[in-house]
């Protein structure tokens, strides 16, 4: 016969602690992974990583292209016009006409320098566009630069058609700044600095 345990006996049994010969549950965290605690919204999270290219970046990107376009156009134009106004000077002038023939070769030589220059901004915007799709920061940065450097060359376009009221150097002027305006913005927006930074694998 059993008799349950006296707990003022000092030679009985102690009591058992509660749970003892039962596994306990670990401590939360010892031993078992646990759940990442929820983010307050907006706070440690990455900016969404964009799929597809923007749409005012993909602006900036067909008209580097049309530009780069225009230019090797422009490009050609003065080259072309460089090689004949040299070949005419040749054929036209004697020796008495010394000071003709300098005129003639000076404007032959700023023609193949503006060429040169044409063609080496065509080279630029067509290698700028066509780097959007998998270029990094490093185009976007040299997008900034290319489309402030262009605009002053078109606010002294659209100050000089002002000065000689020349309605088509105000036209050209204006819708010059407009593009470069254009490039730089989508460069500056959240949405073309993701496109930009976004990783690559």
């Amino acid at each position: 016969m059993s008799y349950p345990p006296d707990p003022n006996n000092p030679y009985g049994q102690p009591p058992a602690a509660p749970g003892y010969g039962y596994p306990q549950q670990a401590a939360p965290g010892y031993g078992y992974p646990q759940q990442a605690p929820m983010a307050a919204p907006g706070y440690g999270f990455a900016p969404p990583v964009p799929q597809s290219m923007p749409g005012l970046v993909m602006t900036a990107r067909v008209l580097l292209f049309i530009i780069g376009g225009v230019q090797v156009i422009l490009a050609g134009f003065c080259l072309i016009a460089a090689a004949v106004a040299n070949d005419a000077v040749n054929k036209t002038t004697t020796s008495s006409d010394d000071w003709i023939s300098s005129i003639g070769h000076a404007a032959a030589g700023i023609l193949l320098v503006i060429g040169v220059v044409w063609a080496l901004a065509a080279t630029l915007s067509i290698t700028l566009g066509a780097k959007f799709g998998k270029g990094g920061n490093g185009v976007r940065i040299t997008t900034i630069v290319y489309g402030s450097i262009a605009s002053l060359f078109g606010l002294l376009d659209l100050i000089g058609g002002i000065n000689t009221k020349i309605t088509v150097n105000i036209i050209m002027g204006l819708i010059w700044i407009a593009i470069c305006v254009i490039w730089i913005t989508a460069m500056c927006v959240r949405e073309g600095v993701n496109w930009f930074n976004r990783p690559r694998y």
